[in-house]
């Protein structure tokens, strides 16, 4: 098992510590704080192995990668708008059903839904 060095437990924690599904530059730029020295390529490979280790999320919001700390099961609204990324907290109870289908097939081990739209300020500022 890797060793969770203190430049890994700063990312980290940062991304556990916001709602706002930051980008690498973002994180980094907030990780920089503490860590002067860091550098970008740092944060995304970090970034990249917390998220194969299932400790982050990683989502696509357009071009941008976006990182969420919360890995508890929820959705997201992403604006095609401004990009920004917001959390849905709702249970689908349809999900077991929608489970049982893909049980034929395979054992699912993660999934992530996301919706796609215009949010209220980018439907209000046009």
């Amino acid at each position: 098992m890797e060793r969770l060095t203190s430049q890994k437990l700063i990312i980290l924690e940062y991304l556990k510590s916001v709602k706002s599904h930051p980008s690498a530059e973002d994180i980094h730029k907030n990780v920089k704080k503490v860590l002067p020295r860091i550098s970008l390529g740092t944060v995304y490979r970090n970034l990249e192995k917390f998220s194969a280790q299932g400790k982050i999320l990683e989502i696509k919001s357009g071009e941008i990668k976006r990182f969420d700390g919360d890995i508890t099961d929820h959705q997201h609204f992403i604006c095609s708008s401004c990009s920004k990324v917001y959390d849905i907290f709702c249970r689908v109870p349809q999900m077991k059903d929608f489970e049982s289908h893909i049980h034929k097939i395979g054992k699912i081990e993660s999934y992530q839904i996301s919706f796609y739209g215009i949010c209220r300020k980018c439907k209000k500022n046009k």
